[in-house]
């Protein structure tokens, strides 16, 4: 069965896309810790990351790098935080998200509820410093 990332990356399901290459796509998380929060995702459908192959996960990283350096720009922000749980979806993930301390990197803090525009708004600022 499909993930829920594997229905975006084929469009089936929308997302405030970021950026896209043969291999990775970055996308806004619809439930972010902080705006901005940010997704990188393989588009080969691969549960655990330490699963993928060593010089695509050289790859992912490199791909992040260039996202988390708009996003930083983009956003107001001391650092990008950088998570990898692996456990809210069967489909290895980063996560990129701006903060200002480590709380802000608590999954269990209270999830931002943003409207469309917001989204998009946020969307256009990160992708405007790519």
């Amino acid at each position: 069965m499909s993930s829920i990332f594997t229905k975006i990356i084929k469009g089936e399901i929308p997302c405030y896309k970021i950026a896209e290459n043969d291999r990775f796509i970055a996308f806004l998380d619809i439930s972010p810790l902080k705006k901005g929060h940010c997704l990188i995702v393989p588009k080969q459908e691969i549960d655990y990351i330490f699963d993928i192959d060593n010089d695509v996960l050289k790859e992912m990283i490199v791909f992040s790098k260039r996202i988390a350096i708009a996003l930083k720009k983009a956003i107001p922000c001391s650092r990008i935080g950088v998570a990898v749980l692996g456990l809210e979806v069967p489909h290895a993930h980063i996560h990129l998200v701006p903060i200002v301390n480590e709380s802000d990197l608590r999954f269990s803090n209270t999830r931002l509820v943003l409207s469309s525009a917001e989204f998009v708004e946020i969307q256009k600022n990160i992708v405007s410093h790519l």
